[in-house]
């Protein structure tokens, strides 16, 4: 069909704000062109983008090799359909949406095994192509999502992380009753905590700081300093001795991956979502003797994005709790500072609408 005029009060515009990462550990906010959408495109009003351990990566240069320097990053995100590119069905001017920001191939042997999100050459948007941390974002329109209208924007921008929790937890093949061990109790493993406990496990947090520990407990999340006490006796006296049936790895720490190892159950399951750089030591043997199982959880599928949204609009997820910190886009520079300085942190969105009194 052809191109739908943008929403009202969108029309004419050229240039908005965009938060770019510029190298040297620095982000400028600059006006860039406003892209209009073609063939198979959706232009994005952004509401809210979260920002996340991985942009902080990048932020230190440990993407270098796969940003284009300046770039616009960010991939959680929230807004509204601004104008769709001809061929786009299904979508509508004004509609509330979200991006799963992942392109694959459709050719290589993950994609034709159907294991679309890990494809061999996949594209990570808001990494390898332009982000949302900008006031209007271009997509293809297949990566779009519409959203509940009665699920706030600003919830919604927590969309993306609830959904890599859900994935983690299905990897997990978690059942109801089991005890659930995480490790690290950051955004991510808090929301992991949430959607276990969601699930019927019994879940405890291990975490060093103790902003991070009260958030999970105001979530009805029982939370254990693994630098105080004696951590492995109170994990077994929590399991009766027998110790969690999954540990999450959250942390991406070498420290917490030994710990999930020497607490696991036997025939426990150790599931990867930290971010390991840098290759670690695992105590095999242990692997051997209680027939341990490793499992990777990267990313996400479609089926974990819609769940998510249901988690968030139901209320398990209560977002507004995680949701720390939200700075205009100009400011973007010191929201990715404060996020990296700590403290009394957990989530920072920015907040990337042209006036906050628009109703996004």
């Amino acid at each position: 069909m052809a191109a739908a005029p943008a929403a009202t009060g969108q029309q004419g515009r050229t240039s908005m704000r965009s938060a770019l990462y510029a190298g040297n550990s620095t982000i400028v906010v600059e006006d860039r062109p406003a892209v209009p959408p073609g063939t198979g495109q959706v232009q994005i009003d952004v509401a809210y983008t979260g920002i996340c351990g991985t942009d902080l990566h990048v932020l230190h240069g440990a993407m270098d090799h796969r940003v284009q320097i300046p770039q616009t990053i960010g991939h959680e995100m929230s807004g509204r359909v601004a104008a769709l590119g001809a061929g786009v069905d299904g979508l509508r001017v004004g509609m509330p949406v979200t991006v799963m920001p992942l392109r694959w191939c459709g050719s290589c042997p993950a994609c034709l095994a159907g294991h679309q999100h890990i494809c061999h050459r996949l594209e990570f948007v808001g990494i390898d192509s332009p982000g949302a941390m900008q006031q209007q974002w271009t997509v293809p329109a297949e990566l779009v999502i519409p959203l509940p209208e009665d699920l706030p924007l600003l919830h919604a921008a927590l969309v993306e992380p609830t959904a890599v929790a859900v994935h983690d937890v299905r990897r997990a093949d978690l059942h109801r009753g089991d005890k659930a061990l995480v490790v690290g109790g950051g955004p991510v493993g808090v929301l992991i905590a949430r959607v276990a406990d969601a699930a019927g496990a019994e879940v405890v947090v291990l975490e060093v700081d103790p902003h991070r520990r009260a958030v999970a407990e105001k979530l009805g999340i029982r939370a254990l300093d693994p630098a105080l006490g004696d951590v492995a006796a109170e994990v077994a006296a929590w399991t009766a001795g027998a110790g969690p049936a999954v540990a999450f790895e959250v942390s991406g720490s070498a420290a917490g991956l030994t710990t999930a190892v020497d607490l696991l159950a036997t025939r426990g399951r150790l599931v990867v979502v930290g971010i390991h750089n840098q290759p670690r030591e695992l105590d095999v043997f242990r692997f051997f003797w209680r027939e341990l199982s490793l499992v990777g959880a990267r990313v996400y599928e479609r089926a974990d994005y819609e769940t998510a949204i249901d988690l968030l609009t139901d209320g398990t997820i209560p977002a507004r709790t995680l949701i720390t910190h939200v700075e205009p886009l100009a400011n973007a520079a010191a929201a990715f500072a404060a996020l990296h300085g700590g403290g009394t942190v957990m989530k920072v969105l920015i907040d990337c609408r042209r006036s906050p009194h628009e109703s996004l």
